[in-house]
């Protein structure tokens, strides 16, 4: 059986609300990356520094486009370009925070592809990948469109 493990780090410093933390992975893509509450929670456009739900979202969309181009391929399919977008609705309830839906959202162009195969195997490869497996416990929705 085939294996391999990916890890990633955190370290924080100071309280919740007004502390402070970097993230690092061993790609060097993460390399003292900031994050903090305020990154997190009042910065609606994202741009002043990551949080944990834009990671997962670049890992989810990341994951399904190439769980996708693989089942494309097997089926006889080459990809030209799968363009895909996840967006994780937050929800605030009386536990804290917590995930509500992910919406991936699709732009495809697979040469000779019909709609109905496009569909079967785009929806397969929302079950079958990985991150999405991971993610179960949220609902997902697929928005897949051929250009």
């Amino acid at each position: 059986m085939a294996q391999f493990k990916r890890s990633a780090s955190a370290v924080w410093r100071g309280n919740g609300p007004d502390g402070s933390g970097v993230l690092n992975g061993p790609s060097g893509l993460l390399s003292d990356t900031p994050y903090s509450a305020a990154k997190r929670f009042q910065n609606e456009d994202g741009k002043a520094g990551t949080n944990p739900e834009e990671l997962i979202a670049a890992a989810h969309a990341g994951c399904y486009a190439m769980a996708l181009s693989f089942a494309l391929t097997n089926a006889g399919f080459v990809p030209e370009e799968l363009s895909c977008e996840a967006t994780i609705d937050m929800e605030k309830g009386d536990s804290g925070w917590g995930f509500k839906q992910i919406t991936l959202n699709l732009q495809a162009s697979v040469p000779g592809i019909d709609e109905q195969k496009f569909m079967e195997l785009a929806k397969g490869a929302k079950s079958g990948c990985p991150v999405s497996k991971a993610l179960s416990a949220v609902p997902i929705e697929l928005n897949a469109a051929l250009k």
